[in-house]
């Protein structure tokens, strides 16, 4: 797979999954997830997947500050409904990072190890972005993304024109997702660990 050299650079997420380690699946359970783990799960890469990627990491590493989190430690809360917006995608990008999942997620082993039912849209009280409880002991952050500070190339509505047009180039076509990469670069690289742009707080 040939990809941006850039989602190598990405800042990368170490978790420990107790599940991984019972069956065997990684030594002591840890677990090392990259950027392009998000992309193959989504099947692209955008200011919203590599928005949840820095959420999903801010939020960890908030609640688990002596690292690292655990993976099926937290639950996560999104104020929106699952099929509003980019909702969806958020989730998939948290459940793939946190292993909390909806109900449609694993039922676990004998009453321990499940990641069902931890993942909930529609809660009016996660606030504007989303919370992120850890459940072992009670304590949860906030988490939204605000890309003011990452704006869009002036270039990228017409590039992207010029490649939706049936007759585009090869070149025109290449032209538009370089300028596209060019902002989830800037977000990854430059503000991962932006205070203003990825926004985090602690709520007890």
């Amino acid at each position: 797979m040939r990809y941006p050299p850039f989602f190598d650079q990405a800042p990368a997420i170490t978790l420990r999954d107790p599940l991984a380690d019972l069956l065997g699946a990684a030594d002591d359970g840890l677990l090392d997830y990259h950027y392009i783990d998000a992309v193959r799960l989504a099947g692209h890469s955008c200011p919203t997947v590599a928005g949840a990627w820095l959420m999903a990491r801010a939020a960890l590493r908030a609640l688990y500050p002596d690292g690292p989190a655990e993976r099926g430690g937290v639950s996560v809360e999104m104020s929106g409904a699952e099929d509003e917006g980019v909702n969806g995608v958020i989730g998939q990008v948290f459940t793939l990072v946190t292993g909390a999942a909806a109900a449609n997620g694993f039922h676990g082993i004998a009453g321990r190890f499940a990641r069902h039912s931890l993942l909930h849209f529609s809660t009016p009280d996660a606030g504007a972005g989303l919370r992120v409880h850890r459940r072992d002991n009670g304590k949860s952050v906030s988490v939204a993304l605000d890309l003011g500070d990452v704006p869009a190339p002036a270039s990228l509505r017409p590039l992207l024109g010029a490649a939706l047009d049936p007759q585009a180039t090869p070149e025109q076509r290449a032209a538009f997702g370089q300028a596209w990469q060019e902002r989830v670069k800037c977000l990854l690289l430059e503000h991962a660990d932006d205070p203003a742009v990825v926004r985090v707080t602690r709520l007890n």
